[in-house]
């Protein structure tokens, strides 16, 4: 008994640390999603009042808007991220009144910006 608490203890000690240090997760369909925001929790504001100042025209569609969603191919227009907001290979746009950041080769939602 004593030999099997011990090594749930080596096991614990040695998985646990690992499983903090993963920064991914999937979603439905296979779909790889990284934990890190892009847009940080501190600049989300900022973010935020910059594309309302911007008049970013908002894109309407029928489904619910959630990382991992696949916007449609037309009708949808895309933004680059200012560089003070990071560099990054994503682009934005409003979809129902959201802020998204999208992958533009698969236009698949990689985060809401709340």
């Amino acid at each position: 008994m004593r030999t099997q608490l011990t090594l749930a203890a080596l096991v614990a000690a040695l998985v646990i640390p690992a499983a903090a240090q993963a920064q991914s997760y999937t979603v439905g369909r296979g779909v790889l999603v990284e934990d890190e925001p892009v847009i940080t929790v501190e600049r989300r504001p900022e973010f935020r009042e910059y594309v309302v100042r911007e008049r970013v025209p908002n894109y309407v569609i029928p489904d619910r808007v959630v990382v991992g969603t696949v916007l449609p191919e037309s009708g949808v227009t895309y933004y680059d991220v200012p560089q003070r907001f990071g560099a990054t290979p994503y682009r934005y746009t409003v979809v129902n009144g959201e802020t998204v950041l999208v992958e533009p080769r698969s236009r698949r939602i990689i985060q809401v910006v709340e």
